[in-house]
């Protein structure tokens, strides 16, 4: 990706704990949220590999197309995942942004795309979803009530846990806005 080195490790960073933490909700006895949490984690860590700055390692060209077949390969389970959960429909969208940017960085690596034409219409449309789903995922984290409290008798296993789950897709919306800014 394009842009500083430090915001590049800032960007690996939070993908990958997020993707570490998802992968530890794949440990929940809910078979769907096992499921989700696959695909939260596979979607953290290929973050987190197409943001390492590019002055540290500068990978192959054919590693943007695999980028974007694994991710290509993933949008469409996600397609067919869709009709029975509309959450996957959020995963469709993330995962056709990264093919999308796997595609954007297999044609100009090392150089902006755009140039001075602006924002290339489907950048611009992403950026507004995932802006837009940062800001309600961010409203839907304010507490409403009480919350069971962890290792209590009957409350809920921390990987288990609603807002945890909230919180690392909210942490994967901002990447994906941050990672969209610097294409």
């Amino acid at each position: 990706m394009h842009g500083s080195a430090s915001f590049g490790w800032l960007l690996v960073a939070l993908c990958a704990a997020t993707g570490a933490y998802c992968l530890l909700r794949m440990r929940s006895a809910v078979e769907e949220q096992r499921r989700t949490a696959g695909g939260e984690a596979l979607m953290g860590f290929g973050m987190a590999a197409m943001a390492v700055p590019a002055a540290v390692f500068t990978p192959p060209a054919w590693a943007w197309s695999a980028y974007a077949a694994v991710f290509g390969a993933t949008a469409l389970h996600s397609l067919w995942s869709a009709r029975t959960s509309p959450h996957h429909l959020h995963h469709l969208v993330g995962e056709t942004a990264m093919v999308y940017m796997s595609v954007v960085m297999a044609v100009s690596p090392g150089a902006h795309h755009h140039g001075g034409a602006g924002v290339p219409l489907l950048t611009g449309a992403l950026l507004l979803y995932f802006a837009g789903y940062v800001l309600l995922s961010g409203v839907r984290l304010v507490p409403t009530g009480a919350v069971a409290a962890v290792g209590a008798p009957g409350g809920t296993r921390w990987g288990d846990r609603p807002e945890l789950a909230r919180a690392c897709r909210l942490s994967m919306g901002i990447a994906m806005v941050a990672m969209l800014l610097t294409m």
